[in-house]
């Protein structure tokens, strides 16, 4: 059993490594796979992933110079010489990481709970983490870290001081589990529920809840609720004969029952026969989800053998479980990001990971609180997180609590502590941080919400969502697309205020996901991204009249389209031979901008006369590439924009990048990929067929609260114009958001709706400038409870359709007053 890490030459053996230079003695205590994040040279291990985006192995020579010197890399591997480093080889890297955490498992004899299910895996993981971190030194995954990859470095962190361990398993394809479940090796397992969640790679829902199960092969007692008819078939399949089945039901026998369900108030009363006995006991919930949850955690705690008196005291202290970070504009230009819920090393992690993304190069600043129920000494904790903290390029740390407090010297001279929020809020001027991005880290008991409150910049109660774990996961679909295809680059378009998402915080994620090019439509938008550190090149697509001077300075790459900007180029270089590159625009059927064929010669004659000018890429825009009636048209294009390519190629002996492949345009015709393709509405979820939208996440909600709702009688008007009459007594809620917001006015009058508590209500009279009223006779709902204008569950198509217009239209007219919080996770 390891005290503070396993000697390099031990994980040599567990993975068959055959090791090159002279450090095979290092205790290695730290495992990473991110060359972006920070490290700990001396006793951190490199392992070079190869995967459909990204490949390790292209960042070893970088990381070399940073002062990482161990490595575990794959035979296919081509390094560079290095001095001073030691060399792990093995033929499959990711395998090798695995095998690593399952022998790391073995060292350990403690109970292990593995979980999973399709919806609710990490919500009973951080449960009963609440439920028991006050009786047991608990190891856990941190966040929803139940990958392929998630789960080995989850793993990892066991170490001798633990005596439980938490951790969940997902999988998205068959053959999938097994390798977790040798990683996990749980003696108890959870089985949370099945639905359709990552089913695209199972032919049906059976299938996934037999693979599911094998997570649960080798466990001694087993959690899971009998009312799932396919949970339950698969786990009769799989489980050891001599496995006790700690099953739960609402319908039938069952080794506990539930015999009572009562929604009181914002809470539900359970009561619970089992083996005999009954328990009874409340949440602090009523959606049939977190019941459900919350009765898996129970049976878990019944089998661990936690009295009914204390059990029932514990479960109506369950807290909500904050999935996502959010980001959000501060004042004096901060960013916060609030993590005001929960405190513990494996969350402060991930949050500190979070923060280096957004930073881009800013200032950092953490208000962080007291860590409770660690399990080791404060001196040890407290030492660890400030190195952490260092690490991460933390500048300013604001400790809240008496504990931290108290070890205030083991922190950067300028840190400052406060014993709770309220005095922290007093005390502090957030013009102090100007420009710095602040992370808001704290226990739900600290109120650090109360900051976030206080420095946030607006403060107008609609709200558009940003889900940036969205994007990435539709920037990946889109990546996926092009790992076959060989080396194709990627441009992000995030001109008109990123499609009303938020230009510059999809910039530093993009930035962050090492994207090949940002694409804006004028150069007022480069300069913006430029101003906040964003460092990625940058091509603007419709530069106007403005002069080129104003470009180059500002490392922005110019589009040009006609003679005219092909001339003031010249000009550029002819005084700067180191003018950014240029990109020729070719005009193959839209008929907007660029050189048509007739244009040519032309400017084959120009190019040939400027001799000097840099030629980063030759581009052109397909016109109707996800309209299947035009695909004829569409290939046209494509081969009309080769041919001219290739005659300006030929002309100037340059190797420009092509690209006209817009986000429909990358699944439905592979051969336009080229060496760039041009992503847009696809990173917001919307892809070139119904088909492809299926795969793709949604990015934005637009929700508002509602501040009123009056009764009216049948026959009175509502809005202006009285263009809408109740045709019964009714009742209707005012919602704070209106045209000036970009609630289109055509929504008015029954066109639009919203949802509230998962009902249609839809709009009535005139929408006005800042406020709208909805029809909520039918729905169960009070002030401040929020309407859904559009979201995951009510696509922003639906809106679009209503309109009779395209979801670009309803994106990009979000109003900037509007605000935007972004989430992650």
């Amino acid at each position: 059993m390891r005290v503070n890490g396993h000697s390099l030459s031990r994980i040599a053996e567990a993975t068959g490594a055959t090791i090159s230079g002279s450090g095979d003695a290092a205790l290695i205590e730290h495992l990473s796979i991110d060359s972006r994040k920070p490290f700990i040279p001396e006793s951190t291990l490199f392992i070079a992933l190869r995967g459909e985006r990204h490949d390790g192995h292209h960042y070893i020579a970088q990381l070399a110079e940073r002062g990482m010197r161990y490595f575990l890399v794959d035979g296919q591997a081509e390094l560079p010489p290095m001095e001073g480093v030691t060399i792990l080889h093995v033929s499959d890297t990711l395998l090798a990481l695995q095998r690593i955490a399952a022998w790391h498992r073995g060292q350990f004899d403690i109970p292990v709970i593995g979980i999973t299910g399709s919806n609710g895996k990490t919500v009973v993981k951080e449960w009963l983490f609440q439920l028991l971190r006050e009786r047991e030194q608990v190891v856990r995954s941190p966040g929803s870290w139940n990958s392929q990859v998630g789960v080995p470095l989850s793993v990892w962190e066991m170490g001798p001081e633990h005596t439980l361990g938490l951790f969940e398993a997902g999988i998205s394809m068959p053959g999938e589990m097994d390798r977790l479940q040798a990683m996990i090796a749980p003696t108890i397992g959870v089985f949370s529920n099945i639905g359709p969640a990552h089913g695209e790679n199972f032919s049906d829902q059976a299938s996934k809840a037999s693979e599911k199960a094998h997570l649960f092969r080798g466990v001694e007692v087993m959690v899971y609720c009998a009312d799932h008819a396919l949970v339950h078939e698969a786990l009769s399949k799989t489980l050891p004969a001599n496995a006790k089945v700690r099953a739960w039901s609402r319908k039938g026998p069952a080794w506990s029952r539930v015999v009572k369900e009562e929604v009181i108030d914002s809470a539900t009363h359970l009561v619970v026969e089992c083996e005999g006995h009954s328990i009874a006991f409340d949440v602090p919930f009523t959606d049939p989800g977190s019941v459900e949850n919350a009765l898996h955690c129970a049976a878990v705690l019944l089998h661990l053998g936690y009295p009914a008196e204390w059990i029932a005291e514990r479960m109506p202290e369950l807290q909500p479980v904050a999935m996502r970070l959010e980001t959000l504009d501060g004042e004096h230009g901060t960013t916060l990001i609030n993590d005001a819920y929960s405190n513990d090393e494996a969350s402060l992690a991930i949050a500190l990971d979070h923060l280096t993304m957004v930073a881009q190069g800013r200032g950092r600043t953490i208000v962080l609180s007291d860590i409770h129920q660690s399990g080791e000494p404060p001196e040890q904790l407290y030492q660890r997180v400030a190195e952490k903290l260092a690490r991460a390029g933390v500048g300013s740390v604001i400790g809240i609590g008496p504990c931290i407090t108290a070890h205030a010297t083991l922190f950067a001279p300028t840190s400052r502590f406060f014993s709770d929020a309220r005095q922290a809020a007093t005390a502090i001027d957030p013009s102090t941080f100007a420009g710095d991005v602040i992370l808001v880290k704290g226990a739900r008991a600290f109120a650090l919400e109360t900051l976030v409150q206080r420095w946030q910049r607006q403060s107008h109660g609609t709200v558009l969502e940003v889900d940036l774990e969205a994007v990435r996961h539709n920037l990946n679909h889109f990546r996926a697309l092009l790992a076959s295809g060989g080396k194709v680059r990627t441009m992000a378009m995030i001109k008109a205020f990123g499609y009303g998402s938020g230009a510059l915080e999809l910039a530093r994620l993009f930035a962050h996901e090492q994207v090949h090019y940002l694409g804006v439509a004028y150069v007022d938008e480069g300069i913006e991204l430029r101003r906040n550190g964003i460092r990625t090149p940058i091509l603007v697509m419709n530069p106007e009249p403005v002069p080129f001077e104003i470009l180059y300075r500002h490392r922005l790459e110019a589009e040009v389209f006609d003679q005219r900007s092909l001339e003031e180029a010249a000009r550029m270089v002819d005084r700067d031979p180191d003018s950014p590159p240029i990109h020729l625009k070719l005009d193959t059927g839209m008929h907007r901008l660029g050189f048509t064929v007739d244009d040519m010669p032309d400017l084959i004659e120009a190019l040939r006369r400027a001799p000097g000018l840099k030629i980063g890429s030759i581009l052109s825009h397909l016109v109707a590439s996800e309209d299947p009636r035009h695909d004829a048209f569409t290939r046209s294009q494509i081969t009309t924009f080769l041919e001219m390519a290739s005659a300006i190629g030929r002309a100037v002996d340059q190797r420009p990048l092509l690209h006209i492949a817009n986000t429909a345009a990358i699944s439905r015709f592979p051969e336009a990929r080229l060496d760039m393709v041009r992503l847009g509405i696809g990173l917001h979820g919307i892809g070139g067929s119904a088909e492809e939208t299926a795969l793709l996440r949604p990015v934005a909600t637009l929700s508002t609260p509602i501040a009123q709702i009056k009764h009216i009688p049948a026959g009175d008007g509502v809005s202006y114009g009285r263009r809408w009459v109740a045709s019964r007594d009714s009742r209707i809620a005012t919602l704070p958001i209106g045209y000036a917001d970009g609630l289109s006015r055509r929504l008015g009058n029954g066109v639009g709706s919203m949802w509230i508590n998962g009902h249609r209500a839809p709009i009535v009279g005139a929408v006005c400038m800042d406020m709208c009223m909805v029809d909520v006779t039918d729905i169960s709902c009070t002030v401040h409870d929020t309407a859904v204008v559009f979201g995951r569950e009510h696509p922003v198509q639906e809106m679009a359709d209503a309109l009779g217009t395209i979801p670009y239209e309803v994106l990009t007219g979000i109003a900037q007053r509007v605000k935007r919080v972004y989430v992650h996770g």
